[in-house]
């Protein structure tokens, strides 16, 4: 049986012919928690000021649970993934 050969692989690059950059590593514990801060406030402050005098009758658990229901998918769908990518841009400009 010969050798075996090692399979040739494609140079990463992308279409442009750059090398793609490093990717960086998960974000610490502060500077996840700096994000979710800077993601949750202002969605909770919006949605109390429009949605707020809607629950004026209902009680805080259930007031607590409309909003959390509303406030979390818009913090994990919409705007965490806006931030890791402003961070991942701020990331690599300071290792270039």
């Amino acid at each position: 049986m010969p050798d075996a050969q090692p399979i040739p692989r494609p140079n990463p690059t992308t279409a442009a012919g750059q090398v793609p950059p490093k990717p960086t590593a998960p974000p610490t514990k502060h500077q996840l928690a700096l994000m979710i801060w800077i993601a949750v406030f202002p969605t909770i402050t919006v949605l109390n000021l429009s949605i707020g005098p809607l629950l004026t009758e209902a009680g805080p658990v259930l007031r607590t649970f409309v909003l959390a229901t509303i406030a979390v998918p818009i913090v994990i769908y919409g705007i965490m993934p806006p931030l890791h990518r402003v961070r991942m841009r701020l990331l690599s400009r300071r290792a270039a």
